[in-house]
């Protein structure tokens, strides 16, 4: 195992690189302010030690040329009272070089400018983002006024030393060759941490954080003959869940997760029969900061036997799972198996669809028997579940059933599901009512529900952006079609409940034969600018708005293809008219009185501004919306 670099080995070849600023920053922060126990920094350097190990035992199947003679992985404590030195040594996979400036050198490489914007000032709040953002190894400088690492990287002949103090720069230096595989960290600890040398306590802490790490621990103090293992060594997902305690869990988690928010949800379960693996698999309850990465990376950890093999996005988990956390061992993959054949292996397509079916029965459960929970878990992660539903190969009906929903029911940002929405859908009613957009603020205020909100009936407000894409995909619901407001409105005279006859809107409405008169001179009036007019049911406050034809696109969809080039242009609309708006009646009443089209031509393309400004749409002529509203305004004075 590596052993602790001389200070003047460091001295004849180093040379020294700076942290950025905002590296330097969040050193700061870690040292300083972030962490409120000091004790964590272990679990940190202890699960990064195990980390290797694994890599290297995964490597060593295809290349056991690696493991160079020392066939035993493991992890040592070090102390030395005398020097208040503590050293966490690992005989895993070892750095080179460029590993030391890309892991040691970076700070959360991705991630650094949200891991500041999500700081609040908090320390016990901002600690859970240690994890999120891959700095565990810097909270070592919260005991240690120097930190030196010493590694050989297995299969090179080559080793070198990091070192700093945490304070804007760090030195790499070559080591002696005889350097053992492994990484040696040694913490030259601050005046006032001389704890971190007790056996006692670091027994404490590695019993309290790591007990579950599957390598041995070993203590070793200055003069002592021999090590001593401090941990259980035991894979904590081969134990009885009966034997393993909610700490227990949640420490894994951390573990496995790199992260120290507790677990919204926790799965352990053990599948025997034609498919034998075990699953222990987290839910987490804050959201990684990596959730929306254009790769949309898989973190779950796959092991065949006991052995590490990857946690590089195996196939696993879908993309829509993507924030669980934790482990899959299987008994049935060949140990020996590589990346390529692994992403093929059909026994993956069996596992993937067996874990997906259980998370979703759990987050079902979970959902009934604490809305309120779910709510939070949703706000955090159902943007994400719901990329599922795009999938041609997914089983849609038991994710919908999981997801959930604002409504014109609900009040605010309160939720709703699909089997509530249809428990309270009208006698009549054959559809699941549907709007997207970009705010539920804004959606509530929408002119294409007004019909419905009057007529009581219910309207799921979408206002993700996936929402536009897994509406084409997922179009029904326990028989129920899922419809967009966009292309509907005539049937709502077909619903019981209030019917348009009845209303007393209606008194004022034009003559069928001049409103008919009317849709035929606007369609002469804006010509290519519309696709078609028509009068509709479905507005009651509102004159005007847009609309698109069943099967279509939302407008908001064709927006966000036209924005990124896969489309040449936004196409024409449909305008609809309400014949019960005073404005409306007064057109067809000018028209009819031997008015030609010329009178109305403002008004008619004021109205269409209008409603295109309300769906989020570009004008198309700016300038003369500008001169036909001074017209009015002027004429109102």
């Amino acid at each position: 195992m590596a052993k602790t670099a001389k200070k003047d080995t460091v001295q004849s070849n180093a040379q020294t690189h700076s942290f950025n600023a905002e590296i330097s920053k969040v050193l700061k922060l870690v040292i300083h302010s972030l962490y409120t126990n000091k004790d964590i920094f272990l679990r940190e350097l202890v699960s990064n030690a195990s980390d290797a190990c694994e890599k290297l035992r995964y490597t060593a199947i295809t290349s056991p040329e690696l493991l160079d003679g020392e066939t035993d992985l493991k992890i040592r404590l070090t102390t030395d009272k005398a020097a208040n030195t503590l050293t966490v040594t690992d005989s895993g996979i070892g750095m080179d070089e460029a590993d030391l400036v890309n892991h040691l050198g970076t700070i959360a490489k991705s991630g650094t400018e949200e891991f500041f914007s999500a700081l609040t000032g908090d320390s016990k709040k901002d600690a859970s983002l240690i994890g999120q953002f891959g700095v565990g190894f810097y909270s070592a400088f919260m005991v240690a006024e120097k930190v030196t690492v010493i590694t050989r990287k297995a299969g090179s002949d080559n080793a070198f030393i990091w070192e700093s103090a945490g304070e804007g720069e760090f030195t790499i230096a070559e080591a002696p060759s005889d350097t053992p595989r492994g990484t040696s960290i040694t913490l030259h600890l601050r005046k006032g941490e001389e704890r971190y040398t007790d056996r006692h306590a670091l027994a404490h802490i590695v019993n309290t954080y790591s007990d579950h790490i599957s390598f041995p621990i070993e203590y070793q103090g200055e003069g002592d003959d021999a090590a001593e293992v401090i941990n259980e060594g035991m894979a904590l997902w081969t134990r009885p869940k009966a034997d393993i305690t909610e700490e227990q869990y949640k420490e894994f988690y951390h573990h496995v997760g790199h992260t120290a928010d507790k677990p919204f949800l926790t799965l352990h379960n053990q599948v025997e029969g034609k498919l034998s693996y075990t699953n222990l698999l987290f839910v987490p309850s804050v959201r990684p900061f990596d959730l929306f990465h254009p790769d949309r990376r898989r973190r779950v950890k796959l092991y065949v036997k006991r052995v590490f093999i990857t946690d590089e996005n195996v196939d696993i988990i879908p993309h829509n799972l993507r924030f669980l956390r934790g482990i899959i061992d299987s008994d049935d993959l060949p140990l020996n198996i590589s990346r390529e054949t692994l992403q093929a292996n059909p026994l993956l397509t069996e596992i993937r669809n067996s874990i997906t079916k259980r998370v979703l029965t759990e987050l079902g459960r979970k959902g009934k028997q604490d809305p309120e929970a779910f709510a939070k878990f949703w706000t955090n992660f159902g943007p994400v579940l719901k990329e599922g539903l795009c999938d041609a190969v997914y089983n849609k009906e038991p994710l919908l059933e999981v997801c959930r929903f604002v409504s014109t029911a609900t009040e605010g940002s309160e939720l709703t599901s699909l089997d509530d929405y249809i428990s309270r859908m009208k006698p009549d009613q054959q559809h699941i009512y549907y709007l997207t957009g970009d705010r539920v603020d804004a959606l509530r205020k929408s002119p294409q529900i007004e019909g419905f909100v009057k007529s009581g009936v219910e309207v799921i407000l979408l206002h993700d952006h996936v929402d536009d894409f897994w509406v084409t995909v997922a179009t029904q619901y326990k028989g129920k079609q899922l419809r967009s407001v966009l292309n509907s409105g005539e049937e709502l005279a077909d619903l019981k409940g209030k019917k348009p006859e009845d209303s007393q809107e209606k008194k004022d409405e034009a003559p069928k034969a001049d409103m008919d008169a009317l849709v035929a001179s606007l369609k002469k009036v804006y010509g290519d600018a519309v696709k078609d007019v028509r009068a509709t049911e479905k507005l009651t406050e509102s004159p005007v708005c847009l609309a698109v034809d069943e099967g279509m696109m939302s407008m908001r969809m064709e927006r966000f293809l036209v924005e990124h080039k896969q489309l040449p242009g936004s196409s024409a609309r449909i305008l609809e008219i309400n014949p019960t708006h005073p404005v409306i009646a007064g057109m067809a009443k000018k028209l009819a009185a031997g008015a030609d089209e010329s009178a109305i031509e403002d008004t008619a393309f004021l109205l269409l501004d209008q409603a295109r400004i309300i769906e989020g749409e570009e004008l198309q002529d700016p300038n003369a919306f500008t001169r036909r509203l001074n017209a009015l305004l002027k004429n109102a004075i």
